[in-house]
C-alpha cells in the first residue's frame, strides 16, 4: 500500500475547513482596520502610515517565508505557527490600538501571511499529488471564498452592534476552529517517504534560487502576475469612491455587495478553473481570467450609476477564481519537483506586491491630475498587455509536469514528496 492511499477523506474535508476558518481569519485584517483605527480617533496619515507598514512587511516576507516553508519538513507544523503569530497580531490589535502595538501587529501578520499561504498550498500539494492539485486548489479556492464571505458578515455585525474592537476578539477567536481542523489533517511529512537513495536527477531537480530565476516560465509568470495587479488593484477603490460619492444611507451596502458578490462567482468557479486547467492547460484559462481585467476597467470607466457597480464585479469574479488557482498551480509546474515549490510562491507574491503597489499610487496620481476615465483607460491597457504577454509569450506549463530534465517523458509520480522538502 503506498502512502498516497493512506491519505483518508477525513483529512481532505479537514483541509476544506481549515481554508474556511483561515479565510474567516484573514477577513479580519482587512478594511476593519482601518475603520478600528479610526474610531480611536487616528487620523487618515496614521492610519495609511501603519497599513503601509504592514504591506511592506508582507511584501519583504513574500520570498523568505516561502523559503522558510520549503526548509520545514513538517508543513503541517509551519501552518500552525503562522496561525499562532496572527492570533497573536489580533490580540494585540483588541489589546491596545496605540502605534507600537498595531506595528508590531501588522508585522506579525505580515510575515505569518506570508507563511501560511505556501504552507497550505504545500499540505494541499502532499495530500493529493500533482495530477489532482488544480482540482484540489480549486476546491480551496472555494471554500476560502464563502469563509471570507460570512466572516465579513459575522465581522460586520459584532462592529455595528458590540464594537470595532471586537471584531479583533472574534478573528482571535476563529483562528481556533483553524488549529483544531489542521490537527485533523494527517501528517504530511509521513504520506510518501522515499525508499531509495535520492538518484542523481532528483538531486539536480533541488535548484539554486539562481537557477529558479533563470527559469522563462517563471519570470514570463511573474510579468503577468505584475501586470494583473497593476490593473485590477486600484479598479474597485477607484470606481467606488467616483460613483458612490454623492450616495446616502445605502454606500456601505453596495460596497459590501461588490466584495460578496466576487466571493460567490470565485467559490462557484473556482473547482471548474481548477480541472479544467487539467483538462485544456494553463494558458487557456489564464487567456480567460486576465481578459476581464480591460473589459471591467472599460466598463467602469463608463459607468455613472453605483447600483451598476455590483454586475460589473462578476468579471472580477472570475478574474479572482483564475488567478487564485493557477498562482498555486504554475508555481507547482515550474518548481514542485524541484524542492522549490514554496519559494516560487513567494516570488510570485512579492511580484504580486509590487504590481498592486504601482496600481494604487500611479492609478491616484493619474485620476487626480488627469480625470477617473485616464485612469481607467490607463488600468484597461495594463490589463490588455497582460492579457498580450499571456498570448504571445507565456508557454505552456501543464506538459512540464511530466517530462524529464532532457525533455524526454518521465513517469509522473502521484505524490507530492517534493512539496515536503
Amino acid at each position: 500500500m503506498t502512502g498516497r492511499t493512506l491519505v483518508t477523506a477525513r483529512s481532505l474535508r479537514a483541509l476544506d475547513w481549515l481554508n474556511f476558518f483561515v479565510a474567516n481569519v484573514q477577513t479580519g485584517f482587512g478594511p476593519f482596520i482601518a475603520s478600528y483605527l479610526a474610531s480611536h480617533k487616528w487620523t487618515q496619515g496614521e492610519i495609511g502610515m501603519v497599513l503601509s507598514v504592514g504591506t511592506i512587511s508582507a511584501m519583504v516576507s513574500q520570498v523568505p517565508g516561502g523559503a522558510a516553508v520549503d526548509a520545514l519538513r513538517n508543513k503541517k507544523g509551519a501552518a500552525a505557527w503562522a496561525i499562532i503569530a496572527i492570533i497573536l497580531s489580533a490580540v494585540l490589535l483588541a489589546a491596545s490600538p496605540t502605534v507600537l502595538p498595531v506595528i508590531a501587529a501588522e508585522v506579525f501578520h505580515g510575515f505569518a501571511s506570508c507563511m501560511l499561504t505556501p504552507a497550505l498550498a504545500a499540505i494541499s500539494f502532499a495530500l493529493v499529488g500533482r495530477a489532482n492539485l488544480g482540482d484540489r486548489l480549486g476546491r480551496n479556492a472555494r471554500w476560502a471564498s464563502i469563509g471570507s464571505a460570512v466572516a465579513a458578515g459575522l465581522m460586520g455585525l459584532f462592529g455595528e452592534y458590540y464594537s470595532p474592537r471586537a471584531v479583533f476578539w472574534l478573528t482571535a477567536a476563529l483562528a481556533v476552529p483553524a488549529l483544531i481542523a489542521l490537527s485533523m489533517i494527517q501528517r504530511t511529512d509521513t504520506i510518501e517517504l522515499p525508499k531509495a537513495a535520492p538518484t542523481p536527477q532528483q538531486l539536480e531537480r533541488r535548484e539554486s534560487l539562481r537557477a529558479l530565476l533563470r527559469d522563462r516560465r517563471m519570470l514570463l509568470f511573474a510579468a503577468c502576475i505584475v501586470l494583473f495587479h497593476l490593473s485590477n488593484a486600484a479598479m474597485l477603490n477607484l470606481a467606488a469612491g467616483e460613483v458612490t460619492a454623492g450616495m446616502g444611507d445605502n454606500v456601505q451596502l453596495v460596497i459590501a455587495a461588490c466584495i460578496i458578490v466576487p466571493q460567490a462567482i470565485v467559490a462557484m468557479m473556482s473547482p471548474w478553473v481548477g480541472r479544467s486547467a487539467e483538462r485544456w492547460g494553463r494558458r487557456p484559462i489564464l487567456l480567460l481570467g486576465f481578459s476581464a481585467l480591460p473589459v471591467r476597467a472599460l466598463l467602469f470607466a463608463g459607468i455613472s450609476s453605483p447600483y451598476l457597480l455590483v454586475p460589473v464585479q462578476v468579471l472580477d469574479g472570475l478574474s479572482a477564481a483564475v488567478f487564485g488557482v493557477m498562482l498555486p498551480l504554475i508555481a507547482a509546474d515550474v518548481a514542485g519537483d524541484k524542492g522549490r515549490y514554496n519559494l516560487c510562491i513567494g516570488l510570485f507574491g512579492l511580484a504580486a506586491g509590487i504590481g498592486a503597489t504601482l496600481s494604487t499610487t500611479a492609478a491616484g496620481f493619474i485620476a487626480d491630475h488627469f480625470g477617473n476615465a485616464v485612469s481607467f483607460f490607463g488600468l484597461a491597457a495594463a490589463g490588455a498587455l497582460a492579457v498580450l504577454l499571456v498570448w504571445a509569450a507565456m508557454p505552456e506549463t501543464r506538459d512540464a509536469t511530466a517530462s524529464n530534465g532532457d525533455g524526454g517523458d518521465a513517469p509522473v509520480t502521484d505524490h507530492g514528496e517534493s512539496a515536503l522538502r
